[in-house]
């Protein structure tokens, strides 16, 4: 696998943040949303000291705001269910600029609001700084069960030729007058996706096959090539935000 293997989120820089192992962002990324996820949701000042660390990590990746901003937009269906919750949730009810809204049911939104979007920064931080090979030799590293991480390399590695080959197809069928725009022709548009499956499926066993023939005993030899294994002092660097994370949630904790 080519080092060149990339993904739309990926941002090239030589930024600190870059240059860190991608198991210790990995790390980091994980606990920083388990400290989040385990915050009190009335404890609105420690969201804003959440908010802080992530502002400090991208403006260190140079990972611009509107560039985050635009890509959160994914998000967008839990927001409108969490702005659903002030109407529909039980219990007390208080004036919110002439609106009988629940109590609970605010807490409950912005508690999806802030934890959820906190969540979606801190992955496209780790996306836009670790391409998708050094995230497969990231979880590889840390100990991933071996099948997923061949499973993700597999997939990284054919999903190109299968693109391909669904675009071929795609042309063939256009070129005899097919459109899949029309209900009608749906079915050669389904019969095309099925052909497809089992020209991978078929695809996967030959791999398979070859890969047995060669000495393959379920584990995948190391073919990556570049820098090892984190420092000690790599890792303390990108445990920083972390256990500041780790801090505010338990201040919170025992505050509340």
């Amino acid at each position: 696998m080519g080092a060149g293997h990339s993904h739309p989120l990926y941002r090239e820089s030589g930024s600190p943040v870059h240059r860190l192992p991608p198991e210790v962002k990995i790390a980091a990324m994980v606990a920083f949303t388990l400290a989040v996820v385990a915050t009190p949701r009335e404890a609105l000042w420690a969201f804003g000291a959440y908010a802080v660390l992530v502002a400090v990590v991208a403006a260190a990746a140079r990972v611009g705001p509107g560039w985050l901003l635009r890509r959160s937009l994914i998000e967008l269906p839990f927001v409108l269910f969490a702005f659903a919750l002030p109407f529909l949730g039980a219990g007390e009810r208080v004036d919110v600029l002439g609106l009988r809204l629940s109590e609970d049911g605010l807490y409950g939104a912005w508690n999806i609001l802030a934890k959820g979007t906190l969540g979606v920064l801190a992955s496209l931080l780790l996306a836009a700084t670790t391409t998708t090979r050094d995230l497969i030799v990231g979880l590889d590293r840390l100990r991933c069960p071996q099948i997923l991480t061949q499973i993700a390399t597999f997939m990284l590695r054919y999903l190109e030729v299968l693109v391909g080959e669904a675009r071929r197809m795609r042309v063939a069928r256009v070129s005899r007058g097919d459109d899949p725009r029309f209900v009608w022709q749906l079915r050669g548009f389904a019969a095309g996706v099925g052909a497809l499956f089992l020209r991978a499926y078929e695809r996967g066993e030959r791999v398979y096959l070859a890969m047995l023939s060669r000495g393959y005993t379920g584990r995948m030899p190391v073919v990556w090539h570049g820098a090892g294994a984190a420092t000690a002092g790599q890792w303390l660097a990108g445990a920083a935000v972390p256990v500041v994370a780790a801090v505010v949630a338990a201040t919170a904790l025992a505050l509340t």
